[in-house]
């Protein structure tokens, strides 16, 4: 039962997160992309980001792609953290275009990784190898 809500609300908040990232530019990559100086961040990254995002939400619903969506939505949120530990983005970053900077989606970041680990640990038996 803890396992299904688990999963369910990670998939709710992947897909959430990969759906924010089509359409307009995002500021985040845009950082990324300017302090990099590797201008494929924005748009280019942030697409494959979302697109890769909503896939992780949406395995995570089935449970028998549960452990694939597990393991690509780790990945994707250790992907976050490890840009915020670089000064291409920062622990520090607004929490919107121009706003005042914060810890909180880092703090965010921390808290959704330690979630998906927990559900990728729940859900292990059905990755290769690992698993079984």
């Amino acid at each position: 039962m803890v396992r299904n809500i688990l999963a369910l609300l990670l998939a709710a908040a992947l897909i959430f997160f990969g759906i924010q990232k089509f359409g307009a530019e995002n500021f985040i990559f845009e950082r990324i992309a300017e302090r990099s100086g590797i201008g494929l961040f924005e748009p280019g990254v942030r697409i494959l980001t979302g697109i890769l995002e909503v896939a992780a939400g949406l395995l995570l619903i089935l449970p028998r792609t549960r452990s694939y969506g597990a393991l690509l939505g780790t990945g994707l949120v250790a992907g976050a953290i490890f840009f915020h530990l670089t000064p291409w983005l920062g622990i520090y970053t607004p929490a919107s275009a121009g706003g005042e900077e914060s810890i909180g989606l880092f703090m965010t970041a921390l808290v959704v990784f330690a979630l998906s680990l927990t559900n990728l640990f729940l859900n292990r038996a059905g990755l290769p190898i690992i698993g079984r």
